[in-house]
């Protein structure tokens, strides 16, 4: 039986890994292998000129000293070809528009791409001045995409980056799925500057949205889902 293999950037023991492992139990026996500790903005990077070292704490749950691309193939070797969906989150934050390129999150989607595995990155969208994350609301909102997704078409070498809206009054209720591009609008560059050092301190709601695309729908309340084709191969 294909397995459903759970990762993602922000350790092992982070909440949202949790909460995905409840909402994939909906449509399958997932199984977990992830980072030890935090990999946040990592990107799609790997571990090539030294061991991986990694330890089975039981038969659902890997842990790995690594990336969460390297998690990826890494369960890709431990289960012989025999993933059929690679689910990565769910992330402690929003990753919309130009946050793909930098996120070990999404890595981890395009890294089971790149193999020709299902991979679906989630994150959730947060407001980190108002409240904090509500995982149980986003696991109930995530059990409920990921059952849809599981009898639907695929298109070859593509993956799907979904963002889950920051919960409040009037989204008690699945909100609604809007599909849409990415947003190709920098992030605010904004430092405090101390004595040689440089602070990022620009503020993620002030980010530039424009209409239609994943950062206005998401920040408006509905869940953003982007189809993400993978680059097209030399000629």
């Amino acid at each position: 039986m294909a397995r459903i293999v759970l990762t993602n950037d922000d350790g092992v023991d982070a909440p949202g890994l949790a909460a995905l492992r409840r909402a994939a139990g909906k449509i399958g026996e997932p199984v977990i292998v992830a980072p030890v500790r935090e990999h946040s903005g990592c990107s799609h990077g790997i571990t090539g000129g030294s061991p991986i070292a990694y330890r089975r704490v039981s038969e659902d749950i890997y842990v790995v000293e690594g990336t969460p691309a390297d998690c990826v193939r890494s369960a890709l070797h431990f289960f012989h070809g025999q993933v059929g969906f690679v689910l990565s989150g769910i992330n402690n934050g929003a990753n919309l528009g130009v946050d793909v390129y930098h996120s070990g999150t999404v890595a981890a989607a395009r890294e089971a791409a790149f193999h020709g595995v299902r991979g679906i990155a989630i994150s959730h969208y947060r407001d980190r001045t108002l409240q904090e994350s509500d995982w149980e609301r986003a696991a109930c909102w995530t059990a409920a995409l990921l059952v849809e997704l599981t009898d639907r078409e695929w298109a070859p070498r593509t993956f799907l980056n979904f963002n889950l809206p920051c919960p409040g009054i009037g989204l008690e209720e699945m909100p609604s799925i809007v599909r849409c591009p990415l947003d190709p609008s920098p992030l605010p560059l904004s430092f405090r500057e101390g004595e040689g050092t440089l602070l990022y301190n620009g503020r993620y709601t002030m980010r530039q949205r424009q209409a239609g695309h994943d950062v206005a729908v998401c920040l408006g309340g509905s869940l953003s889902y982007t189809e993400i084709s993978l680059m097209e191969p030399s000629r």
